[in-house]
């Protein structure tokens, strides 16, 4: 099942990424796609913001893997766009499993890398600010996170 959410400006789109994290686990991993400018880091900004994160959140566009660690749980927080679905020598499957969140920006490059069970999160530009953002949970404890906040 799809969840729909109208997102009016940045400030919904990070209380959409704060209610999220509230229902946190290790081992989350949230998939976000959309265009360029649609809101993913802006989401991962509230969504570490939420996690207590103390350093500054950026697009990990160069790095590839940011890893944040001085929050409640630790953030992978990962950007595939120049990959080009080519992830074998980087290990980001190791991160799947390291106790933390790993939020994957440009997810849909690298789908047959992907977890079965995660949160995808697909934001699409409406409007100058207007977004809307469709959240399909895969898995038991992802259905229950959107039963919770949604």
């Amino acid at each position: 099942m799809d969840y729909k959410i109208t997102s009016y400006n940045e400030q919904d789109t990070i209380e959409l990424a704060q209610n999220i994290e509230s229902e946190k686990f290790e081992n989350m991993i949230i998939c976000l796609d959309g265009d360029l400018g649609c809101g993913k880091t802006i989401f991962t900004k509230g969504f570490a913001k939420s996690l207590e994160i103390e350093e500054e959140v950026t697009s990990p566009t160069f790095n590839i893997i940011k890893e944040y660690t001085s929050g409640e749980l630790p953030l992978y927080h990962m950007d595939v766009y120049r990959l080009d679905g080519n992830i074998d020598d980087l290990g980001i499957e190791e991160y799947y499993k390291k106790g933390g969140i790993c939020i994957i920006e440009w997810s849909e490059t690298i789908r047959d890398y992907l977890p079965e069970e995660r949160l995808d999160i697909r934001i699409k530009v409406v409007g100058e600010e207007k977004r809307i953002i469709v959240i399909t949970p895969h898995g038991s404890k992802y259905e229950d996170i959107c039963e919770a906040i949604l």
